[in-house]
């Protein structure tokens, strides 16, 4: 048997795709699915569920998975040694996570954790909130950290997931400063003279949120749409070039802010989003890899907290599954580390 068929078999458990696991492994896809039938018949038994979609391993294919994610981790250590280039060969920990969020918090993120932790070895995937999310659902990651709030919740199956608070953000509007150390633009504005908007286009999370946010103020902003982006750095970058009004994370704007480069504009627009991390709940027949568990344990210490069931959360849509309910608010406005 050729270690290659262990490797395919890995990447198709991992991601339950015959296509993504063949790109991942650059081969074509018939030619990784003769590769998955041929270690099926040097194994003697089933350990793909076909008929199923996407993809499932049988029980054997679960027993198989564990067994096969050993004797390459073995065989990679073999060969590091007899290379002389490194004394222990650590996995990678797979991270999925949205454009803003891996930019501006996962580096200081990742410095807390290297007290406690070391060097962490990982790997990142960035996305769109919905790739992302589909990326924890599909097995193409082992731990996802998004934007949540209660009126556009990711919809998890909590008794499959797990979910951890981080810390908490603010979304809220900033406008550019002039050569007079005063802000560009003011919100409300009015009717015959709107603000330039900067906003984000609508299949983005942060639009949604920029939505539910307008609504929170004194009164609804009068507002012309000159821009839209996708990304927060986008807007961030017109807003600083002083062509507009745009909602952004804090996190995105705090060095501008604390320069004088931009203004966040009082009024009540603004919105609180939580920081989640998830990942799939270990069991017997999918346990939790070494580093991610020790990774996840760190986490449940530094930010585990009780639910208040005294608040609940906006109900989610018909037909979706029951979401994790919000934690107690905490007393600091951000706290990512």
């Amino acid at each position: 048997m050729d270690t290659k068929w262990l490797e395919d078999f890995v990447a198709l458990a991992e991601t339950r795709s015959f296509s993504r696991a063949a790109l991942m492994r650059n081969v074509t896809q018939p030619a990784f699915s003769r590769r998955i039938q041929a270690l099926e018949a040097w194994t003697g038994t089933p350990l793909i569920e076909r008929t199923s979609y996407p993809p499932s391993l049988t029980t054997a294919g679960e027993s198989f998975y564990a067994q096969a994610r050993d004797v390459l981790n073995r065989v990679s250590m073999l060969k590091a040694s007899d290379n002389g280039q490194i004394e222990e060969a650590e996995e990678a920990i797979r991270i999925a996570l949205p454009h803003t969020l891996s930019l501006h918090h996962f580096p200081k993120w990742l410095s807390s954790l290297r007290p406690h932790m070391g060097t962490l070895n990982t790997q990142l995937r960035v996305g769109n909130v919905l790739d992302v999310v589909l990326w924890l659902v599909e097995g193409g990651c082992d731990m996802l950290i998004c934007y949540h709030h209660p009126q556009q919740p990711i919809q998890l199956d909590m008794e499959r997931y797990d979910m951890l608070t981080l810390g908490r953000e603010r979304l809220t509007p900033y406008s550019g400063v002039g050569s007079d150390g005063k802000s560009l633009f003011s919100l409300p504005g009015k009717s015959h003279h709107p603000v330039p908007f900067l906003d984000y286009s609508s299949s983005a999370y942060l639009g949604r949120m920029t939505q539910i946010a307008l609504t929170q103020g004194q009164s609804r902003p009068q507002l012309k749409r000159i821009c839209e982006a996708d990304m927060a750095e986008g807007l961030h970058r017109l807003v600083l070039e002083g062509h507009g009004v745009a909602f952004l994370p804090d996190g995105v704007a705090e060095d501008d802010l604390a320069s004088g480069r931009l203004v966040r504009l009082a009024g009540g627009w603004e919105l609180e989003m939580e920081i989640r991390a998830h990942r799939e709940r270990p069991s017997l027949a999918r346990p939790a890899r070494k580093r991610m568990d020790q990774l996840w344990r760190l986490l449940e210490e530094r930010h585990a907290q009780p639910l208040d069931h005294s608040r609940s959360p906006v109900s989610p849509p018909p037909r979706a599954k029951v979401a994790a309910k919000r934690p107690a608010r905490s007393s600091s406005k951000k706290d990512f580390s």
